[in-house]
C-alpha cells in the first residue's frame, strides 16, 4: 500500500471495488490547517459531538456503501444534519464489531447512527487518537456525498478509535464539508 493510500485508508477499498483513481490528498501538519476546520479537526474528541457542538443539532448516518465480513464492518459514509439533512463529513470507517456490546453492535449494523452517538449513548470507554492530517481536492465522489460542486480543497483527519485494553475498535477516515455556520 502507497503512502498516499494510507493516509486514506479505509476510503481507498471504496475507490478500488468502483475502480476509480484516489482524489489527490496531501500530509498537512495540524497548525497549517486554516480554522474553522483545525478546531473541527485537531483533538482528541470524537467527531460526531464535535460537528454536533458546532453546528447546534444533532447528526445522523447517511450509508453510502457498506460491506462486512469476519466481524468487521467496512462502511463509506456522510454524516448529515438532522434539521436540514446537510452533509457535513464524508469519509469511511473499519469497525471491529466484536469489540462492541450486542446492543451497540445492533446499532451499528443498523446504519442510522453515527459510530461516535453509539459510543456516547452506550457510555462506552475509548480513546480516539488522529494519526494524520491532511488536505483533499474534492472528486466526484466526495463531491456527490457532500453535496458541492467545484470546492478546490477539504480537510480531513485519520483516526484510531481504542478501548482502554488499547484494542483497536474502529479506524477512520474524515474529511469535513465546507463550514457553514448558517447551517446552525
Amino acid at each position: 500500500m502507497t503512502e498516499f493510500q494510507h493516509l486514506l485508508d479505509p476510503l481507498e477499498s471504496f475507490y478500488r471495488a468502483a475502480g476509480m483513481a484516489l482524489p489527490k490528498a496531501v500530509k498537512v501538519e495540524s497548525p497549517k490547517i486554516p480554522e474553522p476546520y483545525r478546531g473541527l479537526l485537531a483533538h482528541q474528541n470524537d467527531m460526531t459531538p464535535t460537528l454536533e457542538a458546532a453546528y447546534g443539532q444533532r447528526i445522523h448516518l447517511r450509508v453510502l456503501a457498506a460491506e462486512q465480513s469476519a466481524g468487521v464492518m467496512l462502511r463509506q459514509v456522510s454524516l448529515v444534519l438532522d434539521l436540514s439533512e446537510q452533509p457535513v463529513e464524508f469519509g469511511a470507517i473499519r469497525i471491529q464489531l466484536a469489540n462492541l456490546l450486542p446492543e451497540a453492535r445492533g446499532e451499528i449494523l443498523e446504519g442510522k447512527l453515527p459510530l461516535g452517538r453509539v459510543l456516547q449513548d452506550f457510555d462506552i470507554q475509548h480513546s480516539s487518537q488522529p494519526s494524520a492530517y491532511f488536505a483533499v481536492k474534492p472528486d466526484v465522489l466526495i463531491g456527490a456525498a457532500l453535496q458541492i460542486d467545484g470546492y478546490p480543497l477539504l480537510y480531513g483527519r485519520r483516526n484510531r478509535l481504542l478501548l482502554p485494553s488499547s484494542a483497536v475498535l474502529a479506524e477512520v477516515v474524515e474529511i469535513l464539508g465546507p463550514y457553514d455556520r448558517a447551517s446552525r
